[in-house]
């Protein structure tokens, strides 16, 4: 939870290789009925290891202990790689056959690629897991279908509802608002987002207005009702209006000098944070976390607003059981505790990441929460508004290699290398070769 996208506190889940093009990879980005305790597998005393392979933090290892209560047979090991190197690695231990965990966590820009390929995962179904369904934002189960729909391949974990932080702090040396509710009549649209950027530009010197252009980019072309992909999975990037001012704005952000040029999840993106060298970011809810510990000394002085155009998405994960396991029904087991209704709201509560199941959505727990991080901001209530208002959008197969092969492009013109439409023109070649 962009380039490949991703979720905040999954720390080194992406390589960096080219600039924007690892934020816009970054975004390609985190647990549905039943309580707290799993349920006893009734088990023997066969002892199971269970391998769970992620691409960062997701916040599941106090949630490991609370399942070895009930399965005091089974060890959790985790193994977390970066982003990229976590989703490329499936992809080759699905096709040798071999090396794949008993659990897979599948970022949403990619699910696509994995229910395409059902014969390599077992059916939740067999498991029970199906009657899970009921607990899901719809689309969001519907995403964890295979392509048919016949067969239940992942359960959801989050949904990335966006926001915008901001620095409160910049926006008053700006002469900008810095009530949140303010903040926000500044940016109905991108167009005046990028407006106020300009106003903040000529005020203030030692600090730009957003990070970098490429979470931009996805944040607006997720409000689109067509993406990347239509409905067909033909992928639309050159006859999608919507996809060119997505690129256009993007690009204006590079133009106008607003931008910090700070790759996502590189270390000066990091500094960047902690130096309070940029005004605004695009946030998701994972998103709130991460900055949390990368600014420690910032307590206060972040925010969090409405984003221009109202909501989106921006990340979110589905949980996996390839059939090489030797455990399915243990792992389906635990697959089944880490999305339940309570363990999401645990999360949520803990690191971040916003739940997949509305129920939880006016729950007082959630609608109440606030972070003194963010000026008792009510991130509960923020995220809630955000999910309900989601409009899902079709994920085609190769979403992610559409989004680097566009992230590239946004960093080649970041970097000076070209102009935009030279770059636009590079990119609609490039995707035409992707099959």
């Amino acid at each position: 939870m962009a380039m490949p996208y991703s979720q905040a506190r999954r720390f080194g889940r992406l390589a960096v290789p080219v600039l924007t093009a690892s934020a816009l990879a970054l975004a390609l980005a985190a647990c549905g009925g039943g309580s707290q305790q799993p349920a006893a597998t009734g088990g023997g005393d066969e002892k199971v290891t269970l391998s769970v392979a992620l691409f960062g933090d997701f916040g599941f290892k106090p949630l490991y202990a609370e399942f070895k209560k009930t399965h005091p047979n089974v060890e959790i090991v985790e193994r977390v790689t970066q982003f990229n190197d976590h989703h490329n690695n499936l992809v080759k231990r699905l096709a040798t056959n071999a090396g794949a965990a008993d659990v897979e966590a599948v970022e949403v820009g990619y699910i696509s690629s994995f229910t395409s390929q059902p014969d390599k995962f077992h059916d939740l179904k067999q498991y029970g897991l199906d009657k899970r369904q009921g607990d899901y934002l719809d689309w969001k189960w519907q995403q964890g279908l295979s392509k048919d729909g016949t067969k239940l391949l992942g359960l959801g974990t989050d949904v990335g509802g966006l926001a915008m932080c901001y620095r409160k702090d910049l926006f008053e040396k700006a002469g900008l608002p810095t009530d949140r509710e303010k903040v926000a009549e500044l940016w109905p649209t991108w167009e005046q987002y990028i407006e106020t950027g300009k106003k903040f530009a000529e005020s203030v010197k030692d600090a730009k207005f957003v990070d970098s252009p490429g979470e931009i980019f996805r944040a607006i072309v997720n409000q689109a009702p067509v993406g990347l992909y239509d409905a067909q999975d033909q992928i639309v990037v050159a006859s999608n209006p919507e996809v060119k001012k997505a690129w256009d704005l993007s690009n204006q952000i590079t133009q106008n000098d607003l931008s910090a040029k700070l790759a996502a999840f590189s270390p000066p993106w990091n500094t960047g944070f902690a130096k309070g060298s940029f005004a605004t970011i695009i946030c998701p809810a994972w998103m709130t976390g991460y900055i949390q510990e990368q600014a420690k000394d910032a307590t206060g002085k972040w925010d969090i607003a409405k984003v221009p155009g109202g909501s989106g998405n921006s990340g979110g994960s589905h949980l996996l059981l390839p059939k090489q396991g030797k455990h399915p029904k243990e792992a389906a087991e635990l697959i089944d505790f880490l999305t339940s209704k309570d363990n999401q709201a645990r999360v949520f509560k803990e690191e971040g990441t916003f739940p997949s199941i509305p129920a939880l959505y006016d729950d007082p727990s959630i609608q109440s929460f606030t972070k003194p991080f963010f000026g008792d901001a009510p991130i509960g209530k923020i995220y809630s508004d955000a999910a309900r208002n989601l409009k899902p959008q079709h994920l085609g197969p190769k979403e992610g290699d559409v989004r680097v092969a566009i992230g590239d492009g946004l960093g080649r013109v970041e970097q000076g290398k070209q102009t935009p439409d030279e770059a636009w023109a590079q990119v609609v070649a490039d995707v035409q070769k992707i099959k």
